[in-house]
């Protein structure tokens, strides 16, 4: 029988984290909680529960993940964010799961809610995330912030577990306005840092390629006008990242 740890990174998750860790306790053999010093109530949710919390510095969203994944005391995890949950079918998937472990990951659905919408279609879903993972065969890398769990080898085969990570993201429209401000800046820097160029084609051509894709192709406009809000923004924090990368290499020269 596998024994597994969740793994959750936390900064000021009072909203969401209580429902992560329940849908968590009855899965896992243990919770790790690795905080970045909220300043809300999240580290006293946390501490009703039978969790091990640990408080650090904010590293970088990969380097978090991965510090995380070393306090594990099993070498099997579940990987969630604070604001994301397992449904019920995907307890059950991976209650079932330690007794049958078969690859050296799994992933699953991960389904979005925005400002009180889940959002069925677009880039938003079904969002697959590797998520569940022998941590000796994988870990968290990218580039920040889109990171995501990679095996070391490229080779090996992975699993679908059936149902879906539920996913709580922005409940309104200015907060997802800001993110977007803030997520671009993080992903111009990170560019910037591997020495990619901001060409204007890239400017022009990326940005609409990007609405097209999410909102026809995989159907963004069938969730509405929040489905055109999604779109919009993956259109808007594309121009964005280049915009300021632009910027970055001009201001550096």
């Amino acid at each position: 029988m596998v024994k597994l740890s969740g793994v959750i990174i936390t900064y000021n998750e009072e909203r969401h984290i209580k429902q992560c860790l329940e849908s968590l306790v009855d899965v896992v053999d243990e919770i790790v909680v690795v905080d970045s010093f909220s300043t809300d109530n999240t580290k006293a949710i946390c501490t009703k529960f039978n969790v091990k919390f640990i408080e650090q510095e904010f590293l970088g969203y990969i380097e978090q993940k991965n510090f995380a994944l070393a306090q594990a005391s099993h070498d099997y995890v579940v990987s969630l964010d604070g604001d994301e949950a397992l449904a019920s079918t995907l307890q059950k998937s991976i209650i079932d799961l330690k007794s049958n472990w078969k690859f050296d990951g799994y992933y699953a659905n991960r389904l979005n809610n925005f400002c009180g919408q889940w959002i069925k279609h677009s880039d938003w879903y079904p969002n697959k995330k590797l998520r569940v993972f022998d941590r000796r065969k994988g870990n968290w890398q990218g580039m920040n912030p889109h990171d995501n769990v990679q095996l070391f080898d490229a080779t090996k085969k992975t699993g679908q577990l059936k149902g879906d990570i539920l996913h709580q993201t922005y409940q309104t429209y200015s907060e997802f306005n800001q993110k977007t401000e803030y997520f671009s800046t993080i992903a111009a820097n990170a560019y910037f840092d591997k020495g990619k160029k901001a060409p204007i084609w890239k400017i022009m051509f990326n940005p609409t390629w990007a609405f097209f894709k999410s909102y026809i192709l995989r159907l963004g406009f069938l969730d509405g006008f929040n489905g055109f809000m999604i779109c919009y923004q993956t259109a808007n924090i594309t121009f964005l990242k280049y915009a300021k990368l632009r910027e970055l290499h001009k201001t550096t020269a």
